[in-house]
């Protein structure tokens, strides 16, 4: 049965939540600026990679090729259109090199591929299509560290490329070969115990540290919204681009986990890490924020939207 759009937005509204307790958690000085790093290890080189090995192992959905070779590629491909006809249409608009013309393109394209589908495929589809999603995202990663970095600084390929050899995807090429050769069952039954309880703590401390990196935006409110780019950014990511998406979902000859994956990708505002890179790049880092925070509370509203719609026309 097709999930209504207030069962979807409640299914949505933890998530949003546990951001808003991050900026309430830093507000008080109970999660401090020095944390932010030492925490942030942790969730990306062994939570991270727990909650990977957690949904990967076992999982035959990732044992079909279409499902394993093909969703890297589509999110690839959808990550670095994104960023194309969000440069145009930001040189369209008046934007410049040098005023926030390269933040604009690399923040809208990229969408939030990581900490709000997560939870959100586990809830609708189960680990089957969450392990699609966690093989789709490295196409993201590898569109990011690529033509996205090369958008927004400048770096050699070589250098977005070296981005690419970290734990999280170190953990997934070791997860997926596990589990085509069919090895889970030799994982010991305390280990697998320790991933599972791991696993669990990634997403709920992932997103409560972005909401307290957010914290330090909030001191200027009124910088938070421009006209131009906000409106910009939030018509090409939560207008255009899901029905692109969709019709994508629709049309494209590919396994039904995938279609999903896809579904819930076109829902997504902009992401969030695309604002530490653009500030650690040279981007400007005030049209990061307008991007993020004016996608991201619009999508609040427009994520069951989008999900509802797409369920039902794409009919998975």
């Amino acid at each position: 049965m097709l999930p209504s759009y207030w069962q979807l937005l409640l299914l949505i509204l933890p998530i949003f939540v546990l951001i808003a307790l991050g900026v309430v958690l830093r507000r008080a000085k109970w999660l401090t600026a020095e944390a932010d790093a030492s925490l942030l290890k942790l969730v990306v080189n062994f939570l991270f990679p727990a909650l990977i090995f957690e949904n990967v192992l076992g999982n035959t959905a990732l044992r079909q090729p279409g499902n394993l070779l093909m969703a890297p590629l589509v999110g690839f491909a959808t990550t670095a259109f994104g960023i194309w006809l969000a440069f145009h249409t930001g040189r369209a608009l008046g934007l410049r090199q040098g005023e926030g013309l390269r933040t604009f393109a690399f923040c809208t394209g990229i969408y939030n591929y990581g900490y709000i589908p997560i939870p959100l495929m586990a809830a609708l589809f189960g680990g089957g299509s969450l392990g699609v999603l966690l093989v789709y995202n490295v196409g993201c990663e590898a569109a990011i560290w690529t033509v996205g970095i090369l958008m927004l600084s400048g770096l050699s390929l070589r250098e977005g490329w070296r981005k690419l050899l970290n734990p999280p995807v170190f953990a997934l090429l070791a997860a997926l070969i596990i589990n085509l050769l069919d090895l889970g069952h030799w994982i010991p039954a305390v280990a697998g115990t320790v991933l599972k309880m791991s696993a669990g703590c990634a997403i709920p401390l992932g997103l409560i540290l972005i909401g307290a990196t957010l914290m330090e935006f909030f001191a200027r409110p009124r910088e938070l919204f421009d006209l131009r780019v906000t409106t910009a950014s939030s018509a090409l990511r939560l207008g255009l681009l899901p029905v692109l998406f969709l019709l994508l979902a629709k049309f494209l000859p590919c396994p039904v986990d995938l279609k999903r994956v896809i579904i819930v990708q076109a829902a997504m505002p902009a992401g969030i890490l695309p604002l530490v890179i653009a500030k650690h790049y040279g981007g400007r880092p005030l049209t990061a924020v307008q991007v993020v925070i004016g996608t991201t509370v619009l999508g609040i509203f427009l994520i069951p939207l989008w999900l509802r719609l797409g369920l039902a026309w794409v009919g998975v």
